[in-house]
């Protein structure tokens, strides 16, 4: 998540044990073809100090920026976005296998970016606050509902 414009930059799913190779994996699976970051938050977890994960920030020249141990309001942002997945989403939907998983965690993801609206950004959605764009206003004299994410959510849409 960029944390200035609270933009969901990916996800990335795996399935079996968790270890320093699979956490880089699924790292440059979310980067890839998108610019890269100066700086990651990370907590203290044990996997995010295996040598292949330091070893891909060194390469990847990526500053790491740990959290406050046991401190789960030093990351409010990712705190809040994972709750709010859970809840809204997670909660009501079934999945099969990864390959399902991933597939309906970006459709959410498209869903939070383009068209969910944002108290803490004066009611724009991510996208808008990254371009810095006015927003557009949906003539209700002639709409449609517009569904999302296997008809979880229904927002009005210009006809």
């Amino acid at each position: 998540m960029d944390q200035f414009t609270q933009r969901i930059m990916g996800f990335a799913t795996h399935c079996g044990d968790l270890h320093g190779t699979a956490i880089c994996r699924m790292f440059n699976r979310i980067i890839a073809y998108k610019q890269l970051p100066n700086y990651l938050s990370s907590d203290n977890d044990r996997l995010f100090q295996y040598f292949q994960w330091k070893a891909n920030l060194r390469i990847l020249e990526i500053e790491e920026i740990k959290t406050i141990p046991y401190v789960p309001c030093s990351h409010p942002f990712i705190e809040r976005l994972i709750g709010t997945i859970r809840r809204e989403y997670l909660d009501h939907i079934l999945f099969w296998n990864e390959h399902d998983l991933q597939e309906k965690l970006h459709q959410f993801q498209d869903f939070y970016n383009r068209h969910r609206s944002h108290h803490s950004l004066a009611g724009k959605n991510p996208l808008q606050q990254a371009k810095e764009q006015a927003d557009n206003i949906i003539n209700l004299n002639n709409f449609r509902w517009q569904s999302y994410c296997y008809h979880l959510f229904q927002l009005p849409a210009a006809a």
